[in-house]
């Protein structure tokens, strides 16, 4: 089995070695990412540079463009063959309700599902990483697990959150759907050297809802969130409606 291991916090990050050290237990691992922190750069492509991959001395490769990217090259370009699996993660930090629209970790994953390829995307649910290197054992069996599934469908994809409590406190795995997350206060009106008024993105305070069966329940109640996502996001219960508004153009 051939895993393509990825993410958005860059080639760097303590949550990829993790991921690919799990995912070694049951393939060859090719790790291709980028060379520096991409989040929240959702499905975005590198269009108008040249990307360059460089080979690390441990076999990955470092790329310097987005999650997608790393992606399309490794599928396209850097393994010789297509990978089995494609594995994205484990994100600094929560990856649920609207997060998944900017997350660069689960477009990784996205861009597998759309060359063909069964994907995951696995994120930890603070910035703070303490305990994340006491989730190794449960991240492998959870991957272990996965990989054996015979009918895991081709259309989807799996979004998985790991609560931020020690490894041998969770309580289990929960299929979630998702979430609601709105900030507050999340621009930064600021001046610069020349007191010219600038924003910054970012920071505020998330304020999330969803019921039992949300993501962010679950990861609040200390289970692993496992999320089915997929690429079809027509709203199929409203198809009549907008039919029945006789549009023209």
């Amino acid at each position: 089995m051939n895993i393509l291991v990825s993410n958005d916090d860059g080639i760097l990050a303590q949550g990829i070695a993790l991921l690919a050290d799990a995912c070694s237990a049951v393939g060859t691992v090719t790790v291709v990412a980028p060379d520096r922190e991409q989040s929240a750069t959702s499905h975005s492509l590198t269009l108008h540079r040249p990307l360059r991959a460089t080979r690390r001395p441990d076999g990955a490769f470092q790329i310097d463009g987005t999650p997608t990217d790393c992606v399309l090259l490794g599928v396209g370009g850097l393994l010789p063959h297509a990978p089995d699996w494609v594995f994205s993660g484990v994100n600094h930090g929560p990856n649920m309700g609207e997060d998944v629209l900017y997350s660069g970790t689960v477009a990784a994953a996205m861009e597998g599902l759309a060359a063909g390829i069964r994907s995951v995307a696995i994120s930890y649910a603070s910035f703070d990483l303490e305990h994340l290197e006491s989730h190794r054992v449960g991240l492998r069996r959870l991957v272990e697990r996965i990989v054996q599934v015979e009918d895991f469908p081709r259309e989807t994809l799996l979004n998985v959150n790991l609560p931020a409590i020690p490894g041998d406190a969770v309580k289990g795995v929960k299929v979630t759907h998702l979430g609601t997350r709105v900030f507050e206060g999340e621009i930064a009106r600021m001046k610069d050297p020349w007191g010219r008024e600038i924003f910054w993105i970012g920071g505020g305070r998330a304020v999330w809802s969803g019921g039992a069966d949300s993501d962010f329940q679950a990861v609040r109640d200390g289970y692993v969130s496992v999320t089915p996502l997929h690429v079809d996001l027509t709203n199929y219960q409203l198809l009549e409606v907008v039919r029945s508004w006789s549009l023209r153009a």
